[in-house]
């Protein structure tokens, strides 16, 4: 028999990569892939395993209790890998109640479901969850995060998160559950749906729509390519140890304006464009509430306890994405539906500018 690994939100963008890697390179477990499918949950991001024997999908909403109840008792998971999540700033600004139900009362629904399974029997058993570097807060023009710098969120995203982070320490600490979180920078790379920053700049030079940057685009985060840190949470599952928080960073820190730049330079050579043509496109914006000034990562416990590196520079991670959404255009068409449009209105278009 198989054993049984759960990963919720694994059809979003880093569930996805996360579900792959397992799938392919642990034919001795069952994974079963729990999403939702809500607007950034799109199947077609693991058409390419889908037939595997050793992969299942259900779509559950991990906010209904039953549903999940009944998940555990139909597998019997020996492990749970915890994406699901609403993960968008802006939305959650719009919207906070959505994310106080997924991200906390999902998550605690996630707990309780793995304790009533595993309380008679938690050896080689672990909960796993992945969180964000958000919930530190912001940093000033130096220093980084560490897995001991206090938890200081500023959004209501960030704070849905913290929260769900505690209940998980909590757990461990009542209940002995065997858990591990780890808090990870921004990630970029294939499958990612278009309201963030990277596949934002990308589908919009391509169509030659505007650029909306927020602020004058000082704002500095670490850019972790999403492959290698789906390499990091199939470590840290094997590897890691019950209890503890590991940091997964990119080492690529960049101001949101160089950033753009730097990729208005890249498609304007792989669109056969004059450099600086897509520069025009860029438009700074009204600036949003709370916006976390810099984050930066100090992965220096994985990378010393567990062996773990980024496999690619920053320009061959870019160089591969940009060329990613320019094959699988049809992929890109198909995820920026209506309803996207109306929400990219409303976030950007509607915003005023400013310069």
């Amino acid at each position: 028999m198989l054993k049984s690994i759960l990963i919720t939100g694994g059809a979003g963008f880093i569930g996805s990569h996360v579900v792959r890697r397992f799938v392919k390179n642990h034919p001795d477990y069952l994974i079963v892939n729990a999403d939702k499918l809500t607007y950034a949950g799109n199947l077609e991001n693991l058409a390419d395993i889908e037939n595997y024997n050793n992969y299942r999908f259900e779509k559950i909403d991990i906010v209904d209790k039953k549903s999940v109840l009944s998940l555990f008792e139909k597998y019997r998971f020996e492990g749970v890998i915890h994406l699901a999540a609403e993960s968008h700033v802006d939305r959650s600004i719009e919207s906070p109640d959505d994310f106080v139900m997924t991200n906390v009362v999902g998550t605690v629904n996630l707990l309780n479901a793995t304790l009533a399974s595993w309380n008679s029997d938690m050896n080689n058993k672990l909960f796993y969850h992945v969180s964000t570097d958000e919930v530190y807060g912001t940093l000033g023009k130096e220093g980084y995060f560490t897995e001991k710098t206090p938890y200081d969120p500023k959004s209501p995203y960030s704070a849905s998160k913290a929260s769900s982070d505690h209940f998980v320490r909590a757990y461990f600490n009542t209940y002995k559950l065997p858990v591990i979180i780890s808090n990870c920078s921004n990630n970029y790379g294939p499958n990612q749906f278009p309201e963030k920053l990277i596949p934002l700049m990308i589908n919009n030079i391509r169509n030659n729509k505007p650029l909306p940057v927020y602020g004058k685009g000082e704002n500095v985060r670490d850019w972790l390519y999403v492959e290698d840190h789906a390499a990091a949470i199939d470590l840290i599952f094997h590897k890691g140890k019950p209890g503890e928080t590991y940091n997964i960073g990119g080492d690529n820190e960049w101001k949101n304006i160089d950033l753009v730049k730097f990729l208005c330079k890249i498609m304007d050579k792989k669109l056969g464009r004059s450099e600086g043509t897509s520069e025009k496109l860029i438009t700074f914006v009204t600036d949003r509430p709370g916006h976390d000034f810099r984050y930066s990562i100090n992965s220096s416990k994985l990378k010393k306890e567990l062996g773990w590196k980024p496999s690619v520079t920053f320009s061959e991670g870019l160089e591969k994405t940009v060329d990613w959404y320019l094959e699988n255009s049809r992929w890109l068409e198909n995820v920026v539906s209506g309803e996207y449009e109306k929400y990219y209105e409303k976030m950007y278009l509607n915003r005023n500018r400013i310069g």
